[in-house]
């Protein structure tokens, strides 16, 4: 029988020389949900086996290292950070926990966005979510909750994308009002990286690189699970890919058809990031934020040198980073550019370049940002939770029923999955 080859990253994952048939509990998906699952199996004793399609861990926590700085493709802040288990994993693994909060109900120098109209913008999304907890549209569609008229929709469309990942019209309210009343206001972040901590919590475990699984056979006493180099049997296993690859068919299950139903009931929107190098912008508040237009959906929000580093931070959801995926990194970059000129002065546009950026909707073996509930769906995270087969759990964020599209309530999940199989 052939071996999985082991890949060893900065951190050290181990190389193990065990057959793929001795395996206890196979975890399927290395992101921050199969990494917290891996790692709470290793301390039960169990012989437990990660397998990632992809050549690295975290799923949609990815940190880059660019001309020295540790930059955040995707997950960046460590939301809700008084019950974020990433806080103390940080600090006991001497990673610097930066508990600067962000401004993004802040415009730097009112640029192209006055105090008065941020005020309304403001009103407008507190009467939205007013309307949406004491009179929720009976189709449970967070855009019917909207004011016809209003004339701060567009605002509200831009900030469903970087909260929800897609607009309003996609978005059950029973599901938002459940994420909103168990988050709190206090966001943090890790300095050298959301994804480089949830690699370096998989140090010493053993994990199987660019192993995608594309089928799990149930029919004998032992899991079957077939990847590209080969089968793994194991006696249990936890799928913790993302809703878009289970609901691609990615992985072939039989009689799991519930759990394709549910997949396709929590699907990813798109957020995506651009990090622009900044040249000689020292006169800039570091963690300055700015929206670049608070009229139109079709916009970033920017973080103007994010730990103070010479860069700027453009972040799309929703319409707007399916907008800038069919422009590609470039044509994004020009328009995330000209947004900034219109706000900063077309003296800007020498000292602006792109050097990194994001396209989840468009990488392999994740295929978006991170989940939402369609209307009249909410009640589909419990049902992925459920297991159809007791060797089989399902985790990742949204399996969370009220913590979904967030790193912790990924890491919450993958716990639980693997403290049900242990128990």
């Amino acid at each position: 029988m052939p071996q999985i080859g082991f890949v060893t990253e900065p951190f050290g994952l181990t190389r193990v020389g065990r057959r793929m048939s001795e395996w206890d509990i196979v975890v399927i998906g290395g992101g921050a949900a199969g990494v917290a699952a891996m790692r709470t199996l290793a301390d039960a004793g169990k012989k437990a086996l990660l397998v990632e399609a992809s050549d690295r861990l975290g799923g949609r926590a990815c940190t880059l290292h660019v001309s020295g700085m540790p930059l955040d493709m995707g997950a960046g802040w460590l939301h809700s950070a008084q019950h974020n288990p990433w806080v103390e994993i940080a600090e006991k693994s001497g990673f610097t926990v930066d508990r600067t909060l962000p401004r993004w109900r802040e415009q730097w120098h009112e640029l192209g966005f006055s105090k008065a109209e941020q005020q309304a913008a403001r009103n407008a999304y507190i009467a939205f979510d007013q309307r949406m907890r004491t009179s929720p549209p009976a189709n449970d569609r967070a855009s019917h909750a909207l004011d016809p008229d209003g004339e701060w929709n567009a605002y509200l469309e831009a900030l469903s994308g970087f909260i929800n990942s897609c607009g309003n019209s996609e978005v059950s309210v029973a599901d938002y009002l459940a994420y909103e009343d168990a988050a709190t206001e206090t966001d943090w972040r890790c300095e050298q990286g959301y994804g480089a901590l949830i690699s370096r919590h998989a140090a010493g475990l053993p994990v199987a690189l660019a192993t995608p699984v594309t089928a799990i056979d149930r029919s004998n006493k032992h899991l079957r699970i077939e990847t590209p180099h080969g089968t793994i049997t194991a006696g249990q296993a936890i799928v913790t890919v993302s809703t878009n690859v289970l609901a691609s068919d990615a992985i072939a299950m039989r009689g799991m058809d519930d759990i394709y139903h549910a997949a396709v009931c929590l699907p990813l929107g798109v957020a995506d990031k651009l990090f622009l190098a900044l040249d000689g912008g020292e006169d800039i508040d570091a963690d300055a934020h700015l929206l670049g237009d608070p009229r139109n959906a079709i916009t970033a929000a920017y973080t103007l040198r994010p730990f103070g580093r010479p860069v700027v931070e453009c972040l799309f959801g929703g319409e707007g980073a399916r907008e800038m995926e069919a422009r590609g990194l470039d044509g994004a970059a020009d328009f995330a550019i000209e947004e900034l000129c219109g706000l900063l002065g077309s003296q800007w546009r020498k000292r602006l370049r792109l050097i990194a950026g994001s396209a989840w909707g468009r990488t392999d073996y994740i295929l978006g940002g991170y989940s939402h509930a369609l209307p009249g769906r909410a009640a589909e995270r419990k049902k992925l939770a459920t297991p159809i087969d007791e060797r089989i759990r399902f985790a990742g964020e949204a399996v969370s029923e009220a913590e979904f599209s967030t790193a912790h309530g990924a890491y919450k999940t993958g716990v639980a999955a693997a403290q049900a199989l242990i128990s």
